[in-house]
């Protein structure tokens, strides 16, 4: 590819190595009655789970005593009759639950061996989030994380406002691909990505972080703690097989899709470091969901995100490890 060419990223050359908007498309699973509240909502949007604040809505919650100022329509009759004293209805209101995306399709995320990149993985399974959140009546936003920048999106529920989010999932996975790479060290982190995702989220949101945390470090750890202070939050863990396993001796060819280089893994020493270093990421974000109560969904190159992020998966730790 010459310099400065546009690539056709609708060749097969291309398939596994970035994102298609078509491809994001056909990730909408349908039939699904999305992710629904673990525990009551706190938002001020109507919507279609239970919160603790009590007013006119759907859903009949409890019967007390009549207070000065309570409105006269919610009298409960019978109650009142029976007891003598004058009762009224309280309901539950139903709120809506915001639900917000991180998609990570930095420089880091273009690598796999099975299937595709981690950073296709991330936007597939990032479309079937904001896909069921939608179908499931909620607002979907979030960010979207590339070698470029951070793109926030405001939690919308209109089908033309997500079908945007999905594009710019595609987008991450193109932006810049094939050029001179500035650098892992330029592009933006995931902790500064976390604290803009914390700025927008509100009380009750939930949230899912779908990224290879590469750069989990203090400053993320420390943003991940406050976000979840005021959302349900789960980790997707986006990882490649050639990553979780040392990898046999040999030298291994690898790239990025530009710049291309070897993996020599005929040392010990090279082998050990190479999974200490992979552990050890998995073991911190890992042990940070679990001390916060957060969700933890590792997801590998190869597998289907459809499958792992359903519904009814969600609420329950993984069936199996799938580390192998």
């Amino acid at each position: 590819m010459s310099k400065g060419t546009i690539p056709d990223f609708s060749s097969p050359d291309f398939h596994g190595l970035v994102a298609r908007l078509d491809e994001l498309i056909a990730m909408r699973p349908g039939g699904r009655d999305g992710f629904g509240a673990r525990g009551k909502v706190r938002t001020q949007q109507n919507g279609g789970y239970r919160s603790p604040f009590r007013g006119r809505g759907m859903e009949f919650d409890e019967v007390r005593a009549y207070q000065p100022g309570d409105d006269i329509r919610t009298i409960d009759w019978r109650v009142t009759a029976r007891t003598g004293r004058t009762h009224t209805k309280l309901f539950q209101e139903e709120r809506e639950r915001p639900v917000l995306i991180l998609m990570d399709a930095r420089s880091f995320m273009r690598f796999g061996t099975r299937a595709s990149f981690k950073s296709v993985l991330a936007a597939k399974a990032a479309a079937v989030l904001a896909w069921t959140s939608m179908d499931g009546g909620d607002r979907v936003g979030g960010a979207v994380l590339s070698p470029s920048g951070v793109l926030s999106f405001s939690p919308q529920r209109s089908r033309a406002r997500v079908l945007g989010f999905v594009k710019a999932l595609a987008d991450a996975t193109q932006d810049r691909f094939g050029t001179e790479a500035a650098g892992a060290a330029s592009e933006p982190r995931l902790a500064e990505a976390i604290a803009r995702l914390r700025l927008t989220a509100r009380p009750g949101a939930l949230v899912f972080i779908v990224s290879d945390f590469h750069d989990f470090d203090a400053a993320a750890a420390r943003e991940l703690n406050r976000l979840s202070l005021q959302a349900n939050i789960t980790n997707v863990f986006i990882y490649d097989a050639l990553e979780a396993a040392t990898p046999a001796r040999g030298a291994y060819p690898v790239s990025d899709g530009t710049a291309v280089a070897t993996l020599d893994a005929d040392s010990l020493a090279v082998r050990e470091a190479y999974a200490r270093r992979f552990a050890a990421r998995r073991l911190a974000v890992e042990t940070a969901a679990r001390q916060r109560g957060m969700g933890f969904v590792p997801l590998r190159t190869g597998e289907d995100p459809a499958e792992l992020l359903h519904p009814a998966r969600m609420g329950r730790k993984p069936a199996r490890d799938n580390a192998a």
